[in-house]
């Protein structure tokens, strides 16, 4: 059924992608030309829900905790090819997951015939692990050659998440020393609360929803940073340009006419991502249900949110407006004495 899904949306695609190509389809417009919605007036509203609920994710960290995959918490690790030289993927995973030894993750790599099979640790030491590698070594049979056998104990597993965890860290640093060259250093470090921001209640929806929280989870909280920085930048060059050009412009006025000049942008972009992500959460299957579910949170919701109502209204609150006052008044004198 899936298969006939995905094939009948991609004979959609095609057609309405040659009738575009044609000219035969009306210009489409989301967003109408020239909107003046007053964004920032919320900001009164958007920054303290934005605070109480960052407070509640982080709370809901430390007491609740997050449902660690097979990456973080230990299990077994089998590598195995396909002796037709093409695996069965799907049919793998339903002999292995019907001896119910727990998470199970089947991920192919290389070839089409080189699976990575991970099973969650099983209670009981050495003995029980061994009989688990025979449980599924007997799903299996002999379709399969076993290349490789390991079991990735407690400790291996917490260092992969303090790496992972050090990895997200280095970026959100990286972020704010390109920021601060490339624009002034309130920028920056707007853009880094904005950042940070979608990260913690990103982490709070994984808390809440128990989500596998595994190496694919950090893959999506890298690609949620990368995404809200790019929207958050062409907001911010944006607003750049204007307070080059409005010198007299009131700051809210200002940051408001910078995010509608930006909004049809944003808007479309995000529909695409959200289309995309959406028929990865409804077609991509287990193997990255906690990577869509993760993505469709922080860059369709959180994302969306922040960089209209955090990231631009914040640089207010950190003197923005007040460095163009002085600005102006030194550049006022100046002015009056040319002859």
């Amino acid at each position: 059924m899936t298969h006939y899904v995905l094939i009948g949306l991609g004979i959609l695609i095609a057609v309405l992608t040659v009738v575009a190509a044609l000219g035969l389809l009306p210009s489409l417009r989301i967003v109408p030309d020239n909107t003046h919605f007053d964004f920032t007036r919320f900001r009164r509203i958007s920054f303290p829900i934005s605070a109480v609920l960052s407070i509640v994710a982080i709370t809901l960290f430390f007491t609740h905790g997050l449902n660690l995959g097979i990456d973080f918490r230990g299990g077994l690790l089998l590598e195995v090819r396909a002796k037709s030289g093409t695996a069965d993927i799907a049919a793998m995973r339903t002999a292995v997951e019907a001896l119910r030894l727990g998470e199970v993750q089947l991920q192919q790599f290389g070839g089409p015939a080189d699976v990575l099979i991970r099973v969650a640790e099983q209670p009981g030491g050495d003995a029980a692990q061994q009989v688990a590698v025979q449980k599924v070594r007997s799903a299996l049979g002999d379709s399969v050659e076993y290349r490789r056998f390991e079991v990735l104990g407690p400790r291996v597993a917490g260092e992969l998440l303090a790496y992972g965890m050090l990895g997200l860290m280095l970026a959100i640093v990286a972020i704010l020393i390109y920021l601060w060259f490339r624009f002034e250093w309130q920028f920056a470090l707007g853009a880094m609360i904005a950042n940070v921001h979608d990260i913690v209640l990103t982490i709070g929806f994984m808390s809440i929803s128990q989500v596998d929280f595994d190496l694919t989870s950090i893959a999506a909280l890298l690609t949620i940073l990368g995404y809200s920085l790019n929207d958050t930048v062409v907001i911010y060059d944006r607003i750049r340009e204007m307070l080059r050009r409005y010198k007299k412009m009131p700051m809210p006025q200002l940051l408001n006419e910078s995010i509608n000049s930006t909004l049809s942008r944003s808007i479309i972009t995000h529909v695409t991502v959200t289309l995309a992500l959406l028929a990865l959460l409804l077609f991509g299957g287990h193997a990255i249900h906690s990577f869509t579910a993760v993505m469709m949170f922080g860059v369709v919701l959180v994302g969306t949110y922040t960089s209209i109502f955090i990231a631009a209204p914040i640089l207010i609150y950190l003197g923005v407006h007040s460095q163009r006052a002085e600005a102006a008044e030194t550049d006022t004198p100046a002015k009056k004495n040319r002859p």
